[in-house]
């Protein structure tokens, strides 16, 4: 029974190391659509990767159907934040591994809650031939000249048919039982802590995706503007070259043609940008690649930035709120119970023992003498108390030693994440206090860039301003626009990223 619970603790590893794989700090984001994957390492944050994660039970990206403008087509929703960050938090692989290990926990703490039940050892055979063996029924000689021994005459052989079972019920073990339970009701825990934590690295990877969708879009109608006044120059250029103007020169044209080329690069990249965006957004919501992605359209700069919660309320959601530490601190008290199972493991296990024994041989005669050896059919029942224990008494001591040290361990893991993620939660907060003062300086920038070629469009236009000054107009404000929309999307970001870091859904209300 002591060697039946040491195997049951054994099982407890694999919730501890459930605890270790889950209670860790996810590594910050880079520039979207990147995918943040678990290294399963309480360091400092690493640098991310593209994974494709989709679940096999994929939603369709079209939550409402309405009547179509067309046969055959279908009316779809757009894509908002919030539906994106369910459906990833919903389907993502991750997630999906994270309930299976939920599952697999919960099927832990019921077989801990079951380790009490006996177990019942049976066999169950048939064979023969088995030679004739006959007397009185009492012990006495061989009645038949076959029965005897020591010839080739084994008279009538007959077959032997045996049932043999056996059980112990522990009563008593000293505690150790129901530490075993304590331990595995933790597993639960630790699984709800594994899968919240996926959750949070999918819905934070689908804001990533999103505000990067809405800045490459955002670029690409930026560039747009620009271009179509850089058209409307140009042609007024070739206008005036055509009239021999001495405002211009060809040299002009070549600078405007020199600038369009420009734009064009980078209506290029940031369509690579967008098309990017949207891959990473099909594998968040799991939509099938033959069906196209729509995601609805939104400003990077809110309507109000709001004031982040103070660095001390920050800090206090982090630490009531964040799965790992949930998790970590479940794992500890699995730990406790290992080392109490074994401290306990040098007392013995007490029951109540049975045993059944029935045997049948059809070529012998029944034993009635109850003093009468009778190995062909025999039939023996009975119940008793029963001690178990085992002298590997260094061992046990070894292995408690390596308990004890495990717990130690784990402890001064969960110091380290406990300032791991404080941390994390100043870093992140100061990150979105400067990208919104950046993002708000860098509007007004915008503005005055706005302004700047307007007047340098009319200038030109009355002959009183160059093609250089409208060309130096429109390459500041590219360069600022460009600029205003990178520092909002980085606000956005960083603004999903301290709802992760404090525990929350990004985009929730």
């Amino acid at each position: 029974m002591e060697r039946s619970t040491s195997r049951r603790v054994m099982g407890l590893g694999w919730v501890l190391t459930a605890t270790l794989a889950g209670a860790q700090v996810a590594p910050p984001p880079t520039a979207p659509p990147a995918v943040p994957v678990p290294n399963g390492q309480v360091e400092s944050p690493a640098a991310l990767e593209i994974t494709p994660q989709v679940g096999e039970a994929a939603e369709q990206s079209v939550p409402d159907e309405g009547p179509s403008s067309a046969p055959g087509e279908v009316k779809r929703t757009p894509l908002t934040l919030e539906q994106l960050v369910r459906r990833a938090r919903e389907q993502d692989a991750r997630v999906e591994a994270a309930r299976a290990e939920l599952r697999r926990l919960h099927a832990l703490l019921s077989e801990a809650r079951w380790a009490w039940f006996p177990k019942f050892e049976t066999r169950v055979g048939l064979g023969g031939p088995i030679p004739e063996a006959r007397n009185d029924g009492l012990g006495g000689p061989p009645t038949t000249q076959a029965s005897l021994e020591g010839d080739l005459d084994f008279g009538r052989m007959g077959v032997t048919a045996f049932v043999e079972s056996n059980a112990v019920l522990p009563l008593y073990t000293f505690g150790k039982l129901k530490a075993l339970e304590q331990a595995a009701e933790q597993g639960p825990v630790i699984g709800k802590a594994l899968q919240a934590r996926a959750e949070d690295e999918a819905g934070f990877q689908a804001a990533q995706a999103f505000y990067g969708y809405q800045l490459a879009r955002s670029g690409l109608t930026q560039l747009e503007e620009t271009s179509q006044r850089l058209e409307d120059a140009a042609g007024r250029i070739q206008e005036m070259v055509a009239a021999k103007s001495d405002q211009v020169s060809r040299m002009d044209l070549y600078k405007v043609g020199y600038f369009r080329k420009q734009l064009d690069a980078r209506r290029a990249q940031a369509e690579q940008g967008r098309q990017l965006a949207l891959a990473a957004i099909r594998l968040l919501a799991g939509t099938p690649a033959d069906e196209p992605v729509e995601v609805a359209e939104v400003e990077l700069e809110p309507e109000e930035a709001g004031e982040p919660p103070a660095i001390e309320q920050a800090l206090a959601t982090a630490e009531r709120q964040r799965p790992e530490l949930a998790g970590i601190a479940a794992g500890i008290v699995a730990r406790e119970k290992e080392v109490f199972i074994r401290e306990r493991s040098f007392y013995p296990d007490l029951g109540l023992a049975g045993f059944l024994t029935l045997r049948f041989t059809s070529s012998a005669t029944r034993q009635r003498d109850p003093f009468a050896y009778d190995p062909y059919n025999d039939r023996e029942a009975g119940v008793g108390l029963v001690a178990r224990y085992t002298f590997d008494i260094p061992v046990k001591q070894a292995q408690l030693d390596q308990s004890r040290a495990e717990l130690d361990k784990l402890k001064a893991q969960q110091r380290l994440l406990f300032s791991a993620i404080r941390l994390e939660v100043t870093q992140v907060h100061g990150a979105l206090v400067a990208a919104r003062d950046r993002a708000q300086a860098l509007s007004q920038a915008e503005r005055e860039a706005r302004r700047w070629v307007t007047a340098a469009l009319s200038a030109f236009e009355l002959g009183t301003g160059g093609t250089r000054d409208l060309i130096e107009a429109f390459t500041a404000f590219a360069q600022a626009s460009a600029d205003r929309a990178q520092s909002w999307h980085d606000f956005q970001v960083a603004r999903a990223e301290l709802d992760r870091v404090l525990g929350r859904v990004p985009g929730a209300p």
